[in-house]
């Protein structure tokens, strides 16, 4: 009997429910150190992600993977009232992002291991704090975490990242929670999985974003063998050049790996909402990027 579901921000829904589903998304982006460097990051109005996650409902979107853990603009309660508004599912991560998107005397660096694992945890099963452990005191709201994530840079995995890693695995055989990792455009995707099997984790529950950008159908065919999952999401960037290698890159991986890959928008910048006054919006997976595929 399969026993398998989804944590959403509002409840526990099965598999079946999850529908058409974006696989990684940013769909609030709170303002803080995330965002002081590059406004556009700032996604926090409501009524204009609401009126975006409308259209995507009204064209068959159930399911939208939400990727910004903790403590980097993170807003649960706004992610609740979204989910709540559009009938759209939202999971929610917790975990910890790249060192770039925290100050650096952040407690990512001073928590132990443990300490960080049992964070994790308990976003998992008590709920997500309220003010997204930015506050002395810590406010555990309803709503829980669905999923884990973690990121890598460009050059190694650093010591820091090391224990990130732990922590993330930690909480993964503990609670059974997937994994979802950030790569910079692929860079340490192997490395990731290299690591993530050492360390015990379940390779068919790990996520790995961003490898779209690696033009080597080697490295794919690879990576996949392991056992993992990709995420694809460079298709909107790459049609503004008119560079088709998103649609290539699926022509020859979706007939060998069909089960493994996924895809997402990433619209981390209100540049790309349409709401917001961007383009291409969200609606793009469903629309152009059906057509054209």
């Amino acid at each position: 009997m399969d026993k398998s579901f989804v944590r959403t921000v509002l409840g526990d829904i099965q598999t079946k429910e999850m529908g058409l589903t974006y696989s990684h998304e940013h769909i609030v982006i709170e303002e803080g150190f995330t965002t002081l460097a590059n406004l556009a990051f700032i996604l926090n109005d409501t009524v204009k992600i609401c009126e975006e996650l409308c259209e995507f409902y009204q064209l068959g979107g159930r399911t939208m993977v939400d990727t910004l853990p903790a403590a980097c603009g993170r807003n649960v309660l706004k992610l609740a009232e979204i989910s709540k508004k559009t009938h759209v599912n939202i999971i929610v991560p917790t975990g910890i992002h790249l060192e770039i998107y925290y100050p650096p005397n952040h407690w990512r660096y001073h928590l132990s291991v443990d300490q960080i694992t049992e964070l994790f945890i308990k976003d998992i099963t008590e709920g997500i704090d309220e003010y997204d452990y930015n506050c002395p005191i810590v406010k555990r709201t309803a709503n829980k975490a669905g999923l884990l994530k973690l990121a890598t840079g460009d050059d190694k995995i650093t010591d820091h990242q090391h224990k990130i890693f732990e922590a993330v695995i930690n909480a993964h055989i503990e609670t059974g929670a997937p994994i979802l990792t950030h790569t910079n455009g692929g860079k340490l995707a192997i490395e990731q999985v290299e690591l993530f099997a050492k360390l015990g984790a379940d390779l068919n529950h790990v996520v790995i974003s961003h490898v779209d950008k690696q033009r080597d159908l080697a490295f794919h065919k690879d990576l996949l063998q392991t056992g993992v999952s990709v995420e694809y999401d460079s298709h909107f960037r790459l049609k503004i050049k008119d560079d088709d290698w998103v649609y290539s890159l699926l022509e020859n991986m979706l007939p060998l790996y069909a089960n493994q890959i996924v895809v997402g928008m990433d619209m981390a910048k209100n540049t790309y909402w349409k709401a917001y006054g961007g383009k291409p919006g969200l609606v793009y997976l469903v629309t152009e990027f059906r057509k054209e595929l």
